[in-house]
């Protein structure tokens, strides 16, 4: 298949595309990417459109890949607790029965492919792990059209797990995702949150005082603003005997209260439209000490805030690297963009620029889009 004109609307970031390709199949993918790459084409991959902004703008870009016809689920082996996806598939639509793949939506609307490409995750992360721990299996199109294919549909088949690592968190940068083999998950049979509201001076004993009662909570969330008190809310999962004794628990230790549902503000970026958007990731135990507004996992160490400014983000970024970790702006006003440092120090960048060259030789996907610019 070929692409069509691009309309006002496909735009990367800021930056408009010539061209728009919307493959149904990992074949007819290979041959528009064996196309582009025959005319030097500049690609940058759209899935549910939910991190378009993320990332620095593309340096150039000519065709956007579009997976909204590269839908479904392709294979559901219950037995094997394992499913096959194309990579456009909505997350949210997804249902295994009594199985789940235990991904969390903080951006409605995401894609199955988009989640594995930026890694995204939430609160359950502490207990299932991230897009990466869940990958199995990968099906991907490099720049120059060549299907390639990692991983297995068993769970103890590792065999070239290394490409799915690869491809998981790399901004699009190495090339286009088709399908996923994820491992599943049993629904759990009830559920509970334990929420409490704490001054910020008892964060710390609090968080302690969770990870010593050793009750294999799912997640352990804040909400923290920028005054007042913090929003703790802890999610247990399991059957509804073990749920209802955990929870007893952990509402006697924290003073809180029981819900059946978690807040409104539960596994949501507080990612603003027009602002700065960060994420946080630290040790557990330098949690307590970001004290600008944070939202995210205390179980983790994985936080998200809306800075206001780049005075803002220099204070993260400077209480995470002290503490082991690092601050990444992910998303920023184009005035801001341009002169912020989105990515600050990247370990490795060197081992990064190096697989990108081996990958995508003529740096025409997603150019610019990632760390070092990469």
């Amino acid at each position: 298949m070929r692409w069509q004109p691009a309309n006002d609307d496909d735009v990367v970031a800021g930056v408009p595309a010539r061209f728009v390709a919307a493959p149904t199949c990992t074949a007819e993918a290979a041959a528009v990417l064996a196309a582009a790459a025959a005319e030097n084409l500049a690609v940058v991959v759209r899935g549910g459109a939910t991190k378009l902004d993320w990332g620095m703008p593309p340096r150039r870009l000519d065709l956007i890949v579009d997976t909204n016809r590269l839908t479904g689920v392709v294979e559901h082996a219950a037995g094997d607790l394992i499913t096959v996806l194309r990579a456009g598939t909505p997350v949210e639509d997804l249902r295994f029965g009594a199985q789940q793949l235990a991904l969390d939506l903080p951006l409605p609307g995401a894609s199955v492919g988009g989640t594995v490409a930026v890694n995204t995750s939430g609160p359950r992360r502490m207990l299932y792990g991230t897009a990466r721990d869940l990958l199995i299996g990968i099906t991907v199109v490099r720049p120059d059209g060549t299907i390639a294919r990692a991983g297995g549909k068993v769970v103890k088949n590792v065999a070239g797990y290394d490409l799915g690592k690869l491809f998981t968190g790399s901004y699009g940068t190495l090339g286009l995702i088709t399908e996923c083999v994820f491992r599943l998950h049993p629904v759990p049979r009830t559920q509970a949150v334990v929420l409490a509201r704490v001054p910020p001076a008892d964060l710390p004993d609090r968080l302690a005082a969770i990870r010593g009662e050793q009750l294999v909570p799912s997640a352990v969330e804040i909400n923290r603003p920028a005054q007042g008190l913090i929003e703790l809310a802890v999610l247990i999962e399991g059957t509804p005997e073990g749920v209802h004794d955990r929870a007893a628990r952990l509402e006697k230790l924290l003073a809180g209260v029981v819900s059946a549902e978690p807040p409104a503000w539960f596994a949501r970026y507080p990612l603003p439209g027009d602002g700065i958007g960060v994420k946080v990731t630290v040790p557990l135990t330098a949690v307590p000490l970001l004290d600008a507004a944070v939202r995210g996992s205390a179980g983790t160490g994985v936080l998200y805030a809306h800075a206001p400014d780049r005075l803002a983000v220099d204070h993260l970024r400077t209480v995470a690297t002290r503490a082991g970790g690092h601050a990444v702006v992910l998303t920023a006003p184009a005035a801001v963009r341009t002169s912020l440092d989105m990515w600050g120090p990247v370990p490795g960048i060197e081992l990064m620029r190096r697989v990108k060259g081996q990958f995508d030789p003529a740096y025409r996907f997603a150019p610019g889009r990632f760390a070092g610019g990469i």
